[in-house]
C-alpha cells in the first residue's frame, strides 16, 4: 500500500498527468504515448533503473529511429540515384540540402543542451504543445527546439 500512496502523492505523477491532459487536448499522440510508457514504468516500480537509462540512451535511440524512417524510401527503392541526381538540378534542392545540414547542426547543439541541462526539456515540450494546440504547428520534437535554444543561448551569451 505504501508504494501506491507514494505514487499517488508524487509531484512527478501530477506533472505527467497534467502533460498527458495537455497532450490529449493538443492531440499529440507521441507525447501521450511517451507519458503512458513513463507512467507504466512508474506504477510497476521500474523507474529507479529505467528512467536514468532512458535519459542517457533515449535521445540516441530516437535519432536512430528517425534516421531509419528517413532512409526507408531509399531502402525500399522508392528513391534512387536517378532521383538524387535529378534533384540537384533544382535550386530548391540546394536550399533543402543546406537546410538539412543546418538542422542537423542545430540538433547536435540540442543534444548537448539536453544532456547538460535536462530540465530545459520541460520548457521545450511545453512550447511545442502550445504551438501545436494554439497555432496548429507540427511537433518535430525537442531536439530541434533545443538546438535553436542552444544557438540562441550562445548568441545571448556572446553579447552579454
Amino acid at each position: 500500500m505504501e508504494r501506491v500512496d507514494s505514487i499517488m502523492l508524487s509531484e512527478s505523477l501530477v506533472f505527467l498527468l497534467l502533460l498527458l491532459v495537455i497532450g490529449f487536448i493538443a492531440k499529440n499522440s507521441s507525447l501521450m504515448i511517451a507519458i503512458g510508457v513513463l507512467l507504466l514504468l512508474k506504477v510497476v516500480g521500474l523507474e529507479a533503473k529505467s528512467f536514468s537509462f532512458l535519459q542517457s540512451k533515449g535521445i540516441n535511440w530516437g535519432v536512430t529511429l528517425i534516421t531509419i524512417a528517413v532512409l526507408a524510401p531509399i531502402a525500399s527503392g522508392e528513391i534512387g540515384f536517378r532521383d538524387l541526381t535529378a534533384s540537384f538540378k533544382s535550386p530548391y534542392a540546394w536550399i533543402a540540402l543546406i537546410s538539412g545540414m543546418l538542422v542537423a547542426l542545430l540538433a547536435k547543439g540540442g543534444v548537448k543542451l539536453l544532456a547538460d541541462d535536462p530540465q530545459i526539456t520541460t520548457a521545450l515540450v511545453l512550447g511545442t504543445i502550445l504551438s501545436v494546440s494554439i497555432f496548429k504547428g507540427v511537433a518535430v520534437g525537442p531536439l530541434i527546439g533545443a538546438g535553436i535554444a542552444y544557438m540562441a543561448m550562445k548568441i545571448f551569451g556572446f553579447f552579454s
